[in-house]
């Protein structure tokens, strides 16, 4: 091949994300043209050569991220009452009597620009 198809093939598949096609196809096009393979059974080894190794990095992403997550705090869960309902959409006031042990916190500026008053942590366990 000449050079100039080369590096146009090389642009394009960058530009679609296939980085084993990019770092494959001359070798893989070498070992078709030598077992007389046809184009679409080459085609076919990339595509298949593509997905695992899409598949294994996004293993390792995973990984990474579960590692990470082990880095950052845990987030308290929400409040939960003695039905183990949600009590994540009720009013402060509502909160208050349903939790009488939670401290009151403020909470940064809504949408509006006031400041909202939500519940923290308890000071003692809730109610059963």
């Amino acid at each position: 091949m000449t050079e100039a198809p080369q590096i146009l093939l090389a642009h394009h598949l960058k530009a679609l994300k296939l980085p084993t096609f990019l770092r494959e196809y001359d070798k893989v096009a070498r070992v078709c043209a030598a077992e007389g393979v046809d184009h679409p059974r080459y085609l076919m080894r990339l595509a298949e050569m593509e997905m695992i190794d899409r598949e294994r990095r996004m293993v390792d992403r995973r990984i990474v991220s579960v590692r990470n997550l082990d880095r950052f705090p845990k987030v308290v869960p929400s409040a939960v009452d003695n039905d183990g309902a949600n009590l994540s959409g009720l009013r402060h006031q509502t909160l208050l009597r349903r939790c009488p042990g939670a401290l009151p916190i403020q909470a940064p500026p809504n949408a509006r620009g006031r400041a909202e008053k939500t519940v923290g942590a308890t000071s003692s366990p809730l109610p059963v």
